[in-house]
């Protein structure tokens, strides 16, 4: 098996097949292979954090196709666009499924992805290959080295952490909720449902952080909660707003290397794979 990394920072296994790339002036993403034979089975990785990302990985598809390759996988650690798996208000597109049409139409022989939002991304990927985060879990609370509660933000995560709670042997889950104005995206209405956390390390596990607001306001609930120490762990660190907020309302945040790399006080980073 040899392996095409086109996020040279994101180079999970070796080596890697060697290509230059660049961005015309007009925009548009240009790949070359510069081995003349790379075999009959390859696989992609890419973090795809833009279209033009999306539109490196289908041209080197189409390069490697052209090379006689007859097998390609690919790794994306972050899906993109699979917070959008549902029409919230009238003129949204469905946009998990654009991206899903897209990856799909060039027949990967499998695509492998990193803990997705919810079940309707690999429900629309074809040939898919799932990564949960239980082991990544497992990673973080070694970390920690104390007992722990794990905390569910809100409802769509509970199916997701009470599996993740029974892998590890059945870790306490304590349920959380907030509102969300769907139009606005405005957060509120924070609660806990547990009347006393008895000076417990409560760790919140998640899929994605983006800008943090969910957790800043859980953490400041967890703490009328009577909670001890508070952690973050989240597969995929966005982190659009910033690291200060966090890491003065959590002791630890971990996160993968699925979306970016980051080298942060209180921040620790786990490998993908």
């Amino acid at each position: 098996m040899k392996y095409l990394h086109l996020d040279q920072s994101f180079a999970p296994f070796e080596p890697s097949i060697a290509f230059e790339s660049f961005v015309f002036n007009g925009g548009e993403p240009h790949i070359k292979i510069l081995e003349e034979s790379v075999g009959t089975e390859i696989t992609i990785t890419h973090r795809l954090n833009s279209f033009n990302d999306v539109g490196l990985l289908l041209i080197a598809t189409d390069a490697l196709l052209r090379m006689d390759v007859q097998l390609i996988n690919v790794l994306i650690p972050y899906f993109p666009a699979a917070r959008q798996d549902r029409i919230m208000v009238a003129g949204e597109s469905l946009s998990v499924k654009v991206y899903t049409d897209i990856l799909n139409a060039q027949n990967y022989n499998q695509i492998t992805v990193f803990d997705p939002h919810s079940e309707v991304t690999p429900a629309l990927l074809t040939n898919v290959k799932t990564i949960h985060n239980y082991d990544f879990v497992k990673q973080c609370l070694g970390h920690i080295k104390e007992e722990v509660i794990l905390i569910s933000p809100d409802g769509g995560a509970l199916k997701k952490i009470y599996k993740v709670s029974e892998y590890l042997g059945g870790i306490q889950v304590v349920e959380c909720s907030k509102k969300r104005d769907v139009k606005t995206g405005k957060l509120s209405g924070f609660r806990v449902y547990e009347d006393d956390l008895q000076r417990k390390h409560c760790v919140i596990v998640d899929d994605i952080c983006d800008g943090g607001g969910t957790f800043l306001g859980l953490a400041t609930a967890l703490k009328e909660k009577n909670a001890g120490k508070l952690s973050l762990i989240v597969s995929h660190g966005i982190f659009s707003k910033g690291f200060e907020a966090l890491t003065t309302s959590f002791d630890t945040v971990f996160t993968t290397n699925s979306f970016r790399d980051i080298e942060e006080e209180n921040i620790v980073q786990i490998p993908v794979v």
